[in-house]
């Protein structure tokens, strides 16, 4: 069997810069996921019916996200901020709703991409009876 060398402090260090970006390129992003449920039963959504999960995904399109499909499903929206960054909303395995963010400046721009898109959900949830519960 091999024996390998522990790494050093130093080689992890050059490592890990070999990947870095120059400061005015440096960016930060946030996800944020949520649980829906049917506020009349409580129930998980089902992915088709009024108030189903593509009936979210398709009320969101009014907020300038645009639908990203497998098939004939649509399974994600994306939608570019004004630098030219993608943010996305995806599905993941147990129904929730996942926003990754664009990139960003600052804390306080993910604080009003988060706080809009919460606002964009909650608007098109209340219309179509669902709820979420984030985490």
């Amino acid at each position: 069997m091999a024996e390998y060398a522990p790494l050093t402090r130093d080689q992890l260090i050059e490592t890990i810069s070999r990947g870095e970006k120059p400061v005015d390129q440096w960016r930060v992003g946030a996800e944020h996921e949520k649980f829906g449920f049917d506020r009349s039963s409580l129930r998980r959504p089902a992915y088709e019916g009024t108030s189903g999960i593509k009936a979210m995904l398709d009320g969101l399109t009014r907020f300038g996200w645009a639908p990203v499909y497998e098939g004939e499903n649509v399974i994600a929206l994306e939608r570019k901020n004004d630098e030219g960054f993608t943010a996305s909303i995806s599905l993941e395995p147990g129904g929730q709703f996942e926003l990754s963010g664009a990139p960003l400046l600052t804390m306080h721009d993910i604080c009003d991409e988060t706080g809009r898109h919460l606002m964009e959900v909650k608007q098109v949830a209340d219309q179509i009876g669902l709820g979420f519960l984030g985490v």
